[in-house]
């Protein structure tokens, strides 16, 4: 993991499976790593920071040892991508609780404009070495999205 930033995202959800290869495209360093909010690999990463699970949103990064959420997580994450999306970083003058009013109403409404998955992403074989510890968190996305368990259930290995 080392110095890479890493994003959390929510691995049934059809709007983070979009954003997802979005990232990707526009990470030509291949700076961030990625697993699931639902893996163990996740719990750890948070527990470990003393992150409590009830603050989870569908989209955390981690960076400098520090975790982000909603919006300050997106906007630090476009910071990094290539092209003009760096720009949208500009966005972070604007008071947090306008920016993360707007990402609670994406969050709240999201499944409704873009359903959900029953199967996650696999990775291609190229990709697997940014995905952490993906193998366990396959199984696992498989499990929560075919048993319908409730998106703050944390799994532990």
């Amino acid at each position: 993991m080392g110095d890479h930033p890493i994003i959390l995202f929510e691995g049934i959800c059809n709007f983070c499976h979009s954003a997802l290869p979005f990232v990707l495209r526009r990470d030509p360093e291949s700076k961030f790593r990625f697993a699931t909010l639902q893996s163990a690999m996740a719990h750890g990463l948070l527990s470990t920071r003393k992150f409590p699970a009830s603050d989870l949103s569908s989209f955390v990064l981690i960076e400098n040892n520090k975790i982000f959420i909603r919006s300050t997580a997106a906007l630090k994450v476009c910071r990094h991508l290539s092209g003009l999306w760096p720009l949208l970083y500009g966005l972070i003058v604007v008071p947090r609780f306008i920016r993360d009013g707007v990402s609670n109403w994406v969050d709240r409404t999201r499944y409704q404009w873009f359903g959900k998955r029953d199967t996650c992403m696999i990775p291609t074989s190229d990709l697997k070495s940014r995905f952490l510890n993906e193998h366990i968190w396959i199984k696992k996305l498989w499990y929560w999205a075919h048993h319908q368990i409730r998106r703050d259930t944390v799994f532990l290995q």
